[in-house]
C-alpha cells in the first residue's frame, strides 16, 4: 500500500489488512499528502491536532468504539441528536470503530497504527498509554513509530482545559472584579492541539533524517505554564511583585477598550502605536481634545504606557462620538482610516453579518455533512503558494471505514 492512499480495514484470520477504498479519487491532496496519522482520542486537543493535519492533506484514521466515544454526542447537537461539535472537529478524517476491550480489537488497532508505509506509523492519543496502546509495545512492532501523547499534568495526573485554566491566573485577570471569570474558549486545548502538530512534524522530520521514531509527550498544564511565562506574567510577579488585575475590556499596557453605539451594538477600538492613536483622532475629528488628555494626566501620549495611564480620560472623549452613531455609521467612517477596530458579534451575528465568515473568504466552502445537512465549513487557514491547500471536507459517518468489529474504547483522561 502506498502512503496516503485510501484504505478500508478488513478482517483476515484475526488480523487486519489495509485495502484501498472505492473513493480514492475523492481524496484531497495538499502539502502533507503521503502522511498517514492514526488518532485514538476524544475531546478537543488531540482531535484538533489530527484534523489540522488532515486539512493539509494527511490521511487521518480516527479509531473509536462502536457507538462513538464520549465526545460523539457532545454539544452543540442538532434537534435529532447529531453532534455538530463532533462533525466539526473530525472533518476530512476516516472513521474506524473497533472493540478495543478485546484482544482482537486491540490487535486490529495495532495493525492500523503500525501498518507499513513510509509516511505511516504515526499515532496521536490522549488515552492512557499502557498495554496494547503503550509506546514500548507498539514500537516493538514498528521501531520507527512516532507517538504523540497528550498528558494532563507533566507527572501524568489527569487534567482538562477548565482545570488547567483556573490555575493559570487568566480568570482572575478577566472581568472587572475580584471574582474569577472563566472564558468559554478552550484556549489550552486549542493551543495544545497546535503544539501536537508542531511536535509531530518535528519528529517526522527527524525520522526522515535518521530513520528513528520516538514518543513525544505534551502536558496540557505545561502549555498553559509556557504561555503564562512567554507573555511575561511570571516575570512580572518575580521582578515587579505584581499580578495583573482585572481591567474589564481595556487593553493592558496600551489604549484599547469597548464603546457602545447608538443602535445598542458595541465595538472594540485599539491604538497600540502613536500612528494608530493619531489616526483615531483624525477619523473622529477629536484630535485636539484627545491631545489635551496628555497634559491633563501628566503623561506622554506618544508612549503605550502613557496612553494606558490616560485610558479613562481618552475614553471619556471618545464615548460620545460612538454613542451618537450606529454601527453602520461607525463602520463607514472608520473604513480605510488606519484605525484598528472591530464590532462585537454573537455567533449568530458572525454568521449572518460578517463577510469574512462566508465564501467570500477562501477559507470557507459549502459541504454536505452526512446526517446533518449543508454546512459552511472552514478548511485550513494556512495558504501555501507552492501547494494546493485542500478545501473543507465533511467528517465521516462513525465507523464508515470499519469491518465487522464491535466494542468499546478506554475513556480519555486529558483534554
Amino acid at each position: 500500500m502506498t502512503p496516503g492512499s485510501d484504505w478500508r480495514p478488513c478482517a483476515s484470520e484475526g488480523a487486519r489488512a489495509l485495502q484501498p477504498s472505492s473513493n480514492e479519487s475523492d481524496r484531497r491532496r495538499g502539502p502533507l499528502a503521503g502522511l498517514r496519522v492514526v488518532e485514538v482520542s476524544a475531546f478537543v486537543a488531540a482531535p484538533l491536532a489530527s484534523m489540522t493535519l488532515a486539512q493539509l492533506g494527511a490521511e487521518v484514521i480516527r479509531i473509536d468504539p462502536v457507538g462513538g466515544n464520549i465526545d460523539y454526542h457532545r454539544w452543540p447537537e442538532t434537534e435529532h441528536g447529531e453532534s455538530l461539535y463532533w462533525a466539526s472537529l473530525n472533518k476530512g478524517k476516516r472513521s474506524v470503530t473497533l472493540p478495543l476491550d478485546t484482544p482482537e480489537g486491540q490487535r486490529a488497532a495495532a495493525d492500523i497504527i503500525c501498518a507499513d508505509g513510509e509516511g505511516a506509523g504515526i499515532l496521536i492519543t490522549n488515552l492512557p498509554a499502557r498495554g496494547w496502546l503503550g509506546y514500548e509495545q507498539l514500537s516493538a512492532r514498528r521501531p520507527d513509530l512516532i507517538m504523540m501523547r497528550l498528558l494532563g499534568d507533566h507527572d501524568g495526573s489527569p487534567a482538562v482545559d477548565y482545570t488547567v485554566n483556573c490555575a493559570g491566573g487568566f480568570p482572575h485577570a478577566t472581568g472587572t472584579g475580584p471574582e474569577p471569570v472563566n472564558h468559554v474558549l478552550p484556549a489550552w486545548d486549542v493551543a495544545a492541539g497546535l503544539y501536537l502538530t508542531v511536535g509531530l512534524l518535528a519528529a517526522e522530520r527527524r525520522r526522515q533524517a535518521t530513520g528513528q521514531g520516538q514518543e513525544v509527550t505534551l502536558a496540557l498544564s505545561d502549555v498553559m505554564l509556557a504561555t503564562v511565562g512567554n507573555l511575561g506574567y511570571l516575570a512580572d510577579v518575580q521582578i515587579n511583585g505584581a499580578s495583573r488585575e482585572p481591567i474589564g475590556n481595556s487593553l493592558y499596557g496600551a489604549f484599547g477598550r469597548d464603546f457602545s453605539t447608538a443602535d445598542g451594538r458595541s465595538v472594540m477600538v485599539v491604538a497600540l502605536t502613536t500612528r494608530q492613536f493619531r489616526a483615531l483622532g483624525r477619523a473622529t475629528g477629536l484630535t485636539e481634545k484627545l491631545e489635551m488628555t496628555g497634559p491633563l494626566m501628566d503623561v506622554d501620549l506618544t508612549t503605550e504606557g502613557g496612553r494606558y495611564t490616560a485610558r479613562h480620560a481618552i475614553a471619556a472623549v471618545l464615548e460620545p462620538w460612538f454613542a451618537a452613531r450606529t454601527l453602520a455609521e461607525v463602520r463607514a467612517t472608520l473604513h480605510g482610516t488606519g484605525v484598528l477596530w472591530g464590532p462585537y458579534q454573537t455567533f449568530r451575528q458572525l454568521v449572518e453579518e460578517d463577510p469574512r465568515c462566508s465564501t467570500e473568504n477562501p477559507l470557507f466552502s459549502w459541504i454536505e455533512q452526512p446526517g446533518i445537512g449543508t454546512l459552511l465549513a472552514p478548511g485550513s487557514p494556512l495558504v501555501f503558494s507552492a501547494d494546493p491547500t485542500p478545501v473543507a471536507a465533511p467528517a465521516p459517518l462513525l465507523g464508515a471505514d470499519t469491518g465487522p468489529f464491535h466494542g468499546s474504547v478506554p475513556q480519555p483522561v486529558n483534554g
